[in-house]
């Protein structure tokens, strides 16, 4: 398709996400269809944006969301929300932790959208396609991706990893470049550190097994030890469970914990 750009106005968000959605807009330069921050301000000599971005995402539990709650959107505005209690005119809603992946798809609809609007093309962008048999999956390299784990947790990691028969790996303290990693190779396997502030683990999770579907997606945390108490430990079975997530793991992990999971691979 000819080379399109999509901007995108984004209304709160925490720092991490913002960072990671920069992130995103950044690796979509390399593709036909990108997409780019709006703003109404230019620098000198920068052409002006669109005077109207067609998408607006808004998140949920900011101040401003009441006023994309309350007034209606202006004819071939798109809203994406993410967080609870989205209006009816919302175009898509999103929960978080937040979807790198289902977050592209739906941006990428958008401009399927407007093509099937002006008459160019007729698409159903209700869902994604399946991509290949399913029955078949592609051989995943014997690689492992690791995100903000402490030095002690990489050894134990890394040891088990290796009798494993699993060499190699890409070791990651920030989202950017997990984002970076993620979107250059595949992974039979990535280790989470979910109490690591450092990195928005959660959505580099989703992002992980958005990317690689046939790997083991593990996180670790305090919170799934047993001095983290039942309901706490339910809570992030829970939060894991709808993640995606392979593995649930306590810190620090044991050997024989890491062995069962990595001898699947």
């Amino acid at each position: 398709m000819d080379s399109a750009r999509i901007f995108i106005c984004v209304i709160g968000f925490t720092d991490v996400e913002r960072h990671a959605l920069n992130t995103v807009f950044r690796l979509s330069e390399e593709r036909d269809l990108s997409y780019a921050l709006w703003s109404p301000l230019t620098a000198p000599g920068v052409a002006a944006p669109l005077a109207l971005p067609p998408v607006v995402l808004v998140d949920g539990a900011c101040a401003e969301a009441v006023l994309y709650h309350a007034k209606p959107l202006p004819p071939g505005q798109r809203l994406i929300w993410v967080g609870n209690d989205a209006p009816a005119h919302a175009w898509r809603v999103l929960t978080r932790p937040l979807s790198w992946g289902e977050l592209l798809h739906d941006l990428d609809s958008v401009y399927a959208a407007g093509q099937a609007d002006s008459g160019l093309l007729d698409l159903d962008v209700t869902a994604p396609a399946e991509l290949g048999d399913e029955d078949a999956p592609p051989e995943t390299p014997r690689r492992a991706l690791l995100a903000g784990l402490g030095p002690g947790e990489r050894m134990l990691v890394m040891a088990e990893l290796t009798r494993a028969a699993i060499i190699d790996f890409d070791e990651v303290a920030d989202n950017e470049t997990a984002v970076d990693r993620l979107a250059r190779g595949a992974y039979c396997c990535g280790v989470f550190n979910l109490d690591e502030h450092q990195i928005d683990a959660w959505s580099l999770l989703q992002l992980f097994v958005q990317r690689n579907p046939h790997g083991l997606a593990m996180a670790m945390s305090d919170q799934a030890g047993p001095m983290a108490g039942w309901w706490r430990r339910r809570r992030i079975r829970g939060h894991a469970r709808r993640a995606g997530i392979s593995a649930l793991v306590s810190r620090p992990p044991s050997n024989e914990e890491l062995a069962h999971w990595f001898d699947l691979l």
